[in-house]
């Protein structure tokens, strides 16, 4: 968390926040600022966690997901993901937990595919993207109602560009793991 007196290299300060809202997986906080000019600035800022993404390739496939998303209340198409929600535990144990949890595969090569940064314009959620190999079947844990009724799909390699091009899949980490695992994969 940014300290008091933070300077960015712009020069706006940061002087202090207070929560907005406390909820299950986000904060929401007011937070002051000082512009370079000297005026104070106020604004919404979403706290998370951070997350993980995983792109699974199984042979030819890549496993995704099929779950409900109730800021769209709709269904989404995305790769296996989680958040970090384990006090000090690394992306990648983290990353090994949720596939196991969401697809019920653990991979015996999990490979960084970096990471980003979700909506800097009021969050702060990081994302860890991983490309999981050698897939073994475990068994499932679904936590919570999405994920005991999501569907698991899988898509050819060869027809995931074209899912995102149409639009078939929209969802930010699922569109940037995909595209890095591609490229990683030489396809």
């Amino acid at each position: 968390m940014t300290q008091p007196g933070s300077r960015s290299d712009s020069g706006f300060t940061f002087v202090g926040e207070r929560v907005i809202h406390e909820g299950v997986v986000i904060t929401v906080y007011e937070a002051e600022f000082t512009t370079p000019d000297g005026e104070k600035m106020m604004r919404d800022i979403v706290r998370h966690p951070g997350a993980v993404g995983i792109v699974a390739v199984d042979g030819d496939e890549v496993v995704l997901v099929r779950q409900f998303r109730a800021p769209l209340a709709t269904d989404i198409l995305e790769i296996p993901a989680g958040k970090r929600d384990v006090a000090g535990e690394p992306p990648e144990v983290t990353a090994s937990r949720e596939l196991a949890e969401e697809v019920g595969f653990e991979a015996s090569q999990m490979e960084s595919l970096g990471g980003f940064h979700n909506s800097v314009g009021f969050c702060d959620e990081y994302v860890h993207l991983f490309l999981a190999t050698g897939l073994t079947p475990v068994g499932f844990a679904p936590d919570g109602p999405e994920e005991e009724h999501m569907q698991i799909v899988r898509v050819p390699l060869n027809e995931v560009t074209a899912a995102v091009d149409d639009g078939t899949i929209t969802d930010a980490k699922t569109v940037i793991g995909l595209r890095a695992a591609l490229a990683r994969l030489g396809r």
